[in-house]
């Protein structure tokens, strides 16, 4: 059976409450396509990666896409009203800012599929640690593995250089447009 169309204004007046951190997201529809809105600000510091791609559509205001493209470290900003199609398998860290609204789709993932949240070290970049599962609720699987993450200092130890892995951003506010 057919749904009707979602209002986004209208959906954001009376459900902008829903997104809240560290993730932020709230799944509108997940049958045969999962579509999530985003709020900002979010508390993320994992790259997350999965075997599907991800289709971001800024709404409102402007994020900033982490991405790790064939081991280099790369900032990407969409703008209002721009999309980017992020290809499968790239570490990717959504940075969202305060009052900005976004629209992800991704496509639902295969039986034998695994996402994967990485965390990278903040003083050398080495992996520091990275939780897989397969995804099946997005929204409250991705939590429980930022909370795990965050609570246990021995996964947030870098076995590289020893630094303690960040478990929030440094700075939560956009600089420059």
């Amino acid at each position: 059976m057919l749904v009707a169309p979602l209002n986004i204004p209208k959906w954001l007046e009376h459900n902008s409450h829903l997104l809240k951190p560290p993730i932020n997201n709230y799944c509108v529809y997940n049958k045969d396509v999962t579509v999530m809105i985003v709020g900002g600000p979010n508390e993320r510091t994992d790259y997350h990666i999965n075997e599907t791609a991800e289709w971001f559509y800024q709404y409102k205001g402007r994020m900033l896409l982490k991405v790790v493209d064939d081991g280099v470290f790369k900032d990407i900003h969409i703008n209002e009203g721009e999309m980017f199609l992020l290809p499968p398998n790239t570490p990717h860290n959504p940075v969202r800012f305060a009052d900005t609204v976004g629209i992800v789709l991704e496509q639902l993932r295969p039986e034998s599929s695994l996402d994967r949240l990485r965390w990278y070290c903040q003083n050398c970049g080495a992996i520091v640690h990275e939780a897989a599962f397969h995804c099946t609720d997005l929204g409250t699987q991705i939590k429980d593995a930022v909370n795990s993450f965050r609570d246990d200092l021995e996964k947030r130890k870098c076995s590289k250089c020893g630094e303690l892995a960040d478990t929030a951003p440094k700075v939560q506010k956009e600089i420059g447009t």
